[in-house]
């Protein structure tokens, strides 16, 4: 049986990765937001930013069931 997921709430978040590495993150492809970065979260979609810069974004479904969230 499969679990309904949300999507997160619009907003901005700390997502810290879960990956171990860097070479794992890299490897799932989440290498861009390692070790953390902020996120945005605007009608599902969910926006990695470094140094003010958008680096990956992704359906914040994903983002949730990937990375640690924090709100800011």
């Amino acid at each position: 049986m499969r679990t309904k997921r949300e999507h997160l709430a619009d907003g901005e978040y700390w997502a810290t990765c879960r990956d171990r590495s860097q070479m794992s993150a890299i490897m799932n492809g989440h290498g861009n937001v390692y070790p953390q970065a902020k996120m945005t979260v605007a009608g599902g979609i969910a926006r990695f930013y470094r140094d003010g810069k958008e680096v990956w974004d992704c359906n914040s479904i994903y983002a949730a069931a990937h990375f640690d969230i924090q709100k800011i």
